[in-house]
């Protein structure tokens, strides 16, 4: 899905983050247009979960200009930024363990910021049919895959323009790793913009329009990427491939 002009979906400046004293992103640059797929890429302990936290308002000690939606949300708070649009597919998935599948979904339906419903339980589970075989079972009963396609459907339900995915296969057998691609596919032709980080830098890359590389906190390539994939050997430095 090609990036749309106008005003970004997701656009920050200047991002600086902490944990306590330990200063991890410093003066970040990120955009996201409407209907874009950008990877964001980096070796561990570069910065990718902390940018994506802080973008989202998970991270309080920040600076810096965030903007979602044409809204100022530099000091909003999670679920301030969700309100606009955004939802966020955690590492660690984020599964209410004591709930229902069903459970799960429902409780995320909603219409998106723009007033839409494209997506309700049963277009989730079109789209992972494995889920409704699973509708009654808890959450702590489903394997990894199923927890991870749970909480991509769950964050659907809120009809986002925005996904964020983070580790977005981390963990899970190959061919639910297959499949879970094939879901990022899908969603991306359908117009919502993601941020997808995956350790996988080739399928990220393969399924991504624009890639960023993250270094010590620092933005070090912000290209194109099908440029990217095409000249792999630029990556050596930085992901260590």
């Amino acid at each position: 899905m090609k990036p749309t002009s106008g005003e970004p979906m997701l656009r920050a400046a200047g991002v600086e983050a902490w944990y306590g004293s330990s200063h991890v992103l410093r003066g970040i640059d990120f955009r996201v247009a409407r209907g874009e797929t950008v990877g964001l890429l980096g070796r561990n302990g570069m910065g990718k979960s902390t940018l994506l936290r802080t973008l989202l308002g998970h991270v309080r000690q920040r600076r810096g200009e965030i903007v979602v939606a044409g809204r100022d949300v530099s000091r909003a708070r999670p679920h301030e930024v969700a309100r606009l649009g955004v939802a966020y597919v955690p590492e660690g998935r984020g599964v209410f363990p004591n709930l229902s599948v069903r459970e799960n979904l429902i409780m995320a339906a909603g219409k998106g910021s723009s007033g839409r419903f494209d997506w309700d339980e049963a277009r989730v589970l079109d789209l992972f049919p494995r889920l409704k075989e699973r509708l009654s079972n808890g959450g702590h009963e489903l394997s990894g895959g199923e927890q991870q396609m749970l909480s991509i459907g769950r964050a659907l339900m809120t009809n986002p323009e925005c996904l964020v995915l983070d580790e977005a296969t981390e963990g899970l057998a190959p061919r639910i790793v297959r499949e879970i691609w094939q879901v990022i596919a899908t969603i991306r032709a359908t117009g919502i913009a993601c941020v997808v980080v995956d350790r996988n830098y080739r399928a990220v890359l393969a399924h991504a329009d624009r890639a960023v590389v993250l270094e010590k906190g620092q933005v070090v390539l912000d290209e194109a990427a099908p440029a990217l994939a095409a000249a792999p050997a630029r990556l050596d430095r930085y992901l260590g491939v």
